[in-house]
């Protein structure tokens, strides 16, 4: 077992006191060193998930577990994790079990590559009926603008091409990263050109993939809610989306987004939650590890996202000369 390059910990004894290899210290995180202690105790916020599982084990009963969810704090603070390990009784020279085996791999990762590509895959599904209404909507406001046939045909084609551009960006498999108003300016293009009462406020600011998707999709749910039912439905509503980070001296910096939308219609809450809500709700706090405030507010939609600033990759704020 300490000479295996897999991560592997032995649990010996009524107490299961933890022996565990060089490749078993990433999967304890900030737990490390811990050796010599009880696993349970090691392990104590999670001690009533996984204790049933080792006493199989400890009954002479090999467990394996897939993609198996932990709550546990080994990074600081409480967050699940994703395991995939197998409990092995360990028997002595005359067969009786005195501890067990616990060969593991972490699989976070792996599942939330998998969850984001399923949300890409549902999303797809979800945008393509979306499209349909939207380019009506484009189209009967390309020809609301009057003109001549040549520059309504110009006018339509750029929307339709710009909306295929924000659809793109949530396909690139290469673009591990992004600049929070680049993400921005090409989420909400074809509302830009068709509408052009969107105004973006703040600075360049790197963000992970897994940002750049979920904030891709909830821009683009944002601003076609709005077309349909808020500010952007009107001739005299307005959107204000503006971003930015605090950083104080000695503390740790902090994120926030906001959505505003004026002028608009009357604002009622919906009465049921679709997919593109739960995208808003759900995926955008949890991809920032953050929380949002969503107000319907009868003068317009608000939307607020707070966090703290550990998820960016780097950050540049570039101010003009």
């Amino acid at each position: 077992m300490v000479n295996s390059t897999f991560p592997k910990c032995l649990c010996w004894g009524d107490d299961l006191i933890m022996i565990y290899n060089d490749a078993f210290v990433p999967i304890l995180g900030n737990k490390h060193p811990c050796l010599g202690k009880p696993f349970l105790e090691v392990w104590a916020e999670t001690a009533e998930t996984i204790r049933p599982i080792a006493a199989r084990a400890l009954a002479g009963e090999s467990t394996f577990v897939e993609d198996f969810v932990i709550e546990t704090n080994r990074s600081g603070k409480l967050e699940p994790a994703y395991f995939t390990f197998c409990y092995s009784p360990i028997r002595d020279e005359h067969g009786v079990v005195r501890g067990m085996l616990d060969t593991v791999m972490e699989t976070t990762g792996k599942v939330k590559a998998e969850r984001m590509a399923d949300l890409r895959n549902r999303e797809l599904i979800h945008r393509s009926r979306n499209a349909y209404a939207l380019i009506s909507i484009v189209v009967n406001q390309s020809f609301r603008s009057g003109g001549s046939v040549e520059d309504i045909k110009a006018a339509l084609q750029a929307r339709i091409n710009a909306l295929v551009e924000a659809q793109d960006i949530l396909m690139e498999t290469d673009f591990a990263n992004g600049s929070l108003d680049i993400v921005a300016q090409r989420s909400l293009q074809p509302f830009l050109e068709g509408v052009g009462r969107i105004e973006l406020r703040g600075d360049p600011l790197e963000i992970g993939r897994e940002q750049v998707t979920t904030l891709s999709l909830a821009l683009h749910e944002l601003a076609t809610n709005s077309v349909k039912y808020g500010a952007l439905s009107t001739h005299t509503g307005k959107v204000v989306v503006e971003w930015g980070l605090n950083e104080s001296p000695g503390e740790q910096p902090h994120f926030r987004l906001s959505w505003t939308e004026t002028g608009g219609p009357e604002v009622k809450e919906p009465t049921q939650q679709g997919f593109g809500s739960r995208i808003i709700t759900q995926s955008l706090p949890a991809s920032f590890g953050g929380t949002l405030t969503l107000l319907y507010a009868p003068e317009g939609l608000s939307m607020v996202l707070e966090a703290d600033a550990p998820f960016l990759l780097q950050h540049e704020l570039r101010a003009a000369e």
